[in-house]
């Protein structure tokens, strides 16, 4: 699976600097087996990942493979500007992605981690320093450095942008409109999409580890005090008083790797059901609705699109 820029690094599981000298790196992970050993009280997740890192950067080789190694499409590609622009409903997909697939590509408007890509560019040159000129900002060591908010940053950008390529791939019976003013506080949507199983509302996420649902919302070690359901909740209300329309579901993608099931949340008041699933469960829930989901008729679809065209509001505009 490809690494995360949110994950943890392995410097950071053996709480070192990148900069430390190989011996001070081996002292570290010595000590840091003392600590997390569960004989001694320590937590068995915590002293696999110990042993983790150091498989990863613990000869001067393999450290040198690990600070070298880029990290799968951070930077972008010089397709991925095509059709960033992509907001008259030509069918495009917006992603900038190439693809295999000829077929028919749904309908996509706006330019998918555009908005997450501005930000990590704007933070990691702040956090360069003023002056600094960046030859590449999508360095591998510069990420791996960078505080975690900035990495989450552009994680964030990569799930919105594998996300957008799985609703593309739908069929032209699908529309898509991303990065979406959801109100006027600022709240937004990563996706909304519109298709024969209903109205989706959908948050693309990636916080570099795994996830648990409790009372309602994700926890985990990864998450540092967000709350994506209340987040993602928030901003489909929003949207659905601006446009007077409801949303089938709303759902939240994550990486395969971060949760083990899908959560289901069951509608409640005005309030429709809210899914938590993995990447690779998304397309079959777009297709064909879950238990629990109503899905809409063909006319209703079509006076949604045209509701949703004349309504919708992208950041990019």
């Amino acid at each position: 699976m490809p690494e995360s820029p949110a994950a943890s690094t392995p410097y950071e599981v053996l709480g070192v600097a990148a900069t430390v000298s190989d011996d001070e790196l081996r002292k570290a992970y010595r000590r840091r087996l003392r600590i997390t050993h569960p004989d001694v009280g320590g937590s068995a997740v915590e002293f696999q990942a110990v042993q983790t890192a150091w498989e990863r950067i613990g000869t001067p080789s393999s450290r040198a493979a690990y600070d070298g190694h880029r990290f799968a499409d951070a930077a972008p590609h010089p397709t991925r500007t095509a059709g960033a622009a992509g907001t008259n409903g030509s069918g495009g997909s917006g992603t900038g992605r190439s693809t295999q697939s000829s077929g028919p590509r749904a309908r996509m408007h706006g330019h998918p981690g555009g908005v997450a890509r501005q930000r990590y560019l704007t933070l990691i040159r702040e956090w360069s320093g003023r002056g600094t000129t960046l030859a590449d900002p999508y360095a591998p060591q510069l990420i791996r450095s960078a505080p975690r908010e900035i990495r989450h940053t552009l994680a964030k950008a990569l799930a919105q942008e594998s996300t957008a390529q799985l609703i593309s791939s739908l069929g032209i019976g699908y529309t898509a409109w991303h990065d979406v003013e959801a109100g006027n506080k600022g709240d937004t949507l990563d996706h909304v999409v519109l298709g024969p199983a209903g109205l989706f509302a959908i948050m693309s996420e990636d916080w570099g580890g795994a996830v648990e649902l409790k009372r309602g919302e994700l926890v985990g070690e990864s998450l540092d005090g967000h709350k994506p359901i209340q987040a993602l909740e928030d901003a489909a209300r929003a949207f659905s008083r601006a446009l007077r329309v409801k949303f089938t579901a709303l759902v939240l993608v994550l990486p395969d790797a971060a949760l083990g099931e899908v959560f289901v949340l069951p509608a409640r008041g005005r309030r429709s059901i809210l899914l938590v699933v993995p990447r690779s469960r998304l397309v079959g829930l777009l297709r064909e609705g879950m238990p629990g989901m109503s899905r809409g008729s063909f006319e209703k679809v079509f006076e949604l699109r045209s509701t949703l065209q004349n309504g919708v509001k992208l950041l990019t505009d």
